[in-house]
C-alpha cells in the first residue's frame, strides 16, 4: 500500500481534531481519538488498495529492437483497463546511463480500452544495455491508496549507432536516384557513362547533342550523361587519442562511425565498391571493398563493438596497409581530427603519399563549442582568455587544411554534429563531377 495524498490529508485533519478536542475536552479522551480516527484511515487506504487487485491494469512494453547512439528512441508502453477506470503511474526501468523524457509516466485509463503511453531515451555510448522491469501503481477506487506491483519485463537492448539517421539518408538517396531530381543531377552533371537519350532543351550543352540519332529522328536529342559506377571507396577511420574526446554528449568516435555509415551507404547506392578500416597505432579492423547493399548490414555488426583507445594513430601504417590491400585508383576518405600543423605532420605526408594514384580526402569533426567561443564576443578575463585559445586552435587548422590544399588532397572540416549530412553532399558532388 502506498499512501496517497487524500490519505495524508484525513490524517492531517485528525491531527487538527485531535488538538481542538485536546483544548475542549479532556487530553485522554483527544489521544484516544486520534487513534480510532488514524485506525480508521489506515483501515480504509489498505481496504482501498486491495480492491485494485480485482481489476488491475495490464501493461505491455513494446519490443524495443535496436536503439540508435544520439537519438530519441521511443518507448510504447500499452495500458489496457477492465471493466472499472483506473488512476495509474507507471515507472519503467530504463538503464540509468540513458536521458529520459519522462521519469514516469501518469494517466486516466476509462473502463475497458487501452491506451498507448511513450516517451523517448537517447543513449550516449553505444554497447548492450539491462532493461529492467516495469513497476506499475494504481490508485484505489476511493483515491485512499495506490497498490504497487511489479511486471517482469526484463531484456537486454543493443544501442547502435545512428540507424535512424541512416534510414532517412536511405529515403533521401531513394528519391534522388529517381524523377525530375536524377534528370537534374544528370543534366548538370560531367557524367561520363551514357544513361539515355532526351529532346534537347534550353540550357543543355550543344556539345552532348547526338547529331546521328537527331537525323534520325528529325529532333534535337542530347546524350545523357551519369557519373560512373563500380568505382572504389575506402574510409579509414581514426579510433586513436583525439577520438576518444566529447563532443555535443558523445565521443568523437561516434560522430565518426556515424558518418562512415553514411558515407558507406552513399557509396553502396550509387554502385560503388566500399571498404572500410579502423585504424589506431595498426588497423584493428579491414573489411575489403564490396559491392552491394547487403555490404552496410556486414559494416553495422563489424564496427559496433570497437570503441575508441588511447593511442596516438599511425596514419602512415594505415595508408601502406591501404595501398598494398588496394592497388587500382580508388577515393580514400581519411576521417579523424587534428590540433596543429605539428602534430599533423604525419597525417599530411600519409595523405601526401596517396596522390596521385588515388583521391585522398581529409575529413576533420569540429568541436562546436570551439566555435561558438571563438566567435563570441567577452569583455571578462577568464572568457577571453578562452577565446583566444579557440581562435589559436582554429588559426591551427586552416594552417593544416591549407597545406593539405596545396598537395592535392581534397579537405572537409565540419562540425561533428553535422558530419554525416555534409560529408554524404561531399562524395556525391564528387560523383557528380566526375573526380575520381
Amino acid at each position: 500500500m502506498i499512501p496517497s495524498r487524500l490519505f495524508y490529508f484525513l490524517l492531517g485533519l485528525g491531527i487538527a481534531i485531535a488538538i481542538f478536542t485536546a483544548i475542549v475536552l479532556n487530553p485522554i479522551i483527544s489521544i484516544l481519538i486520534t487513534l480510532v480516527l488514524d485506525f480508521i484511515v489506515l483501515l480504509l487506504g489498505f481496504i482501498d488498495s486491495q480492491r485494485v487487485q480485482n481489476y488491475r491494469v495490464k501493461v505491455t512494453r513494446s519490443p524495443l529492437g535496436k536503439l540508435s547512439i544520439g537519438r530519441d528512441n521511443l518507448v510504447v508502453l500499452a495500458v489496457e483497463s477492465t471493466n472499472q477506470s483506473a488512476v495509474i503511474r507507471i515507472g519503467d526501468r530504463y538503464p540509468m546511463a540513458f536521458d529520459v523524457s519522462a521519469r514516469y509516466l501518469q494517466t486516466t485509463v476509462t473502463a475497458n480500452t487501452t491506451q498507448e503511453l511513450t516517451y523517448t531515451v537517447k543513449p550516449s555510448k553505444r554497447g548492450e544495455y539491462e532493461w529492467g522491469d516495469i513497476q506499475v501503481r494504481q490508485l484505489g477506487p476511493w483515491g485512499l491508496a495506490w497498490l504497487d506491483w511489479t511486471i517482469p519485463a526484463g531484456v537486454k537492448v543493443p544501442v547502435y549507432p545512428d540507424l535512424v539517421g541512416l534510414r532517412s539518408l536511405t529515403i533521401r538517396l531513394a528519391v534522388q536516384s529517381t524523377g525530375t531530381m536524377r534528370q537534374r543531377m544528370r543534366r548538370l552533371g560531367n557524367g561520363t557513362e551514357f544513361a539515355e537519350l532526351r529532346e534537347y532543351g534550353m540550357g543543355d550543352d550543344t556539345r552532348l547533342i547526338d547529331w546521328k540519332a537527331t537525323a534520325r529522328r528529325h529532333r534535337p536529342l542530347v546524350r545523357v550523361l551519369e557519373p560512373e559506377r563500380e568505382q572504389t571507396l575506402l574510409i579509414l577511420l581514426d579510433r586513436g587519442r583525439l577520438m576518444t574526446a566529447q563532443v555535443q554528449g558523445m565521443q568523437r568516435f561516434d560522430w565518426g562511425l556515424n558518418a562512415t555509415l553514411s558515407l558507406a551507404l552513399a557509396g553502396l547506392n550509387r554502385g560503388d565498391r566500399v571498404g572500410v578500416a579502423v585504424f589506431d597505432r595498426d588497423i584493428h579492423t579491414w573489411i575489403p571493398p564490396v559491392q552491394g547493399q547487403h555490404q552496410l548490414s556486414h559494416f553495422i555488426e563489424r564496427l559496433t563493438p570497437i570503441q575508441p583507445v588511447l593511442l596516438e594513430p599511425d596514419y602512415m601504417g594505415a595508408v601502406t596497409r591501404v595501398l598494398s590491400q588496394h592497388t587500382r585508383r580508388a577515393l580514400v576518405v581519411m576521417i579523424t581530427d587534428i590540433v596543429d600543423a605539428t602534430a599533423s605532420a604525419e597525417l599530411l605526408g600519409a595523405l601526401q603519399r596517396l596522390t596521385p594514384r588515388y583521391l585522398p580526402f581529409c575529413v576533420t569533426l569540429r568541436d562546436p563549442q570551439v566555435d561558438e567561443i571563438a566567435h563570441h564576443s567577452t569583455e571578462k578575463i577568464d572568457t577571453t582568455y578562452s577565446r583566444a585559445v579557440a581562435l589559436n586552435l582554429l588559426s591551427q587548422r586552416q594552417l593544416v587544411f591549407g597545406n593539405l590544399k596545396q598537395k592535392g588532397v581534397l579537405v572537409l572540416d565540419s562540425p561533428a554534429n553535422l558530419i554525416s549530412d555534409q560529408l554524404v553532399d561531399r562524395y556525391l558532388q564528387i560523383k557528380t563531377r566526375n573526380l575520381l
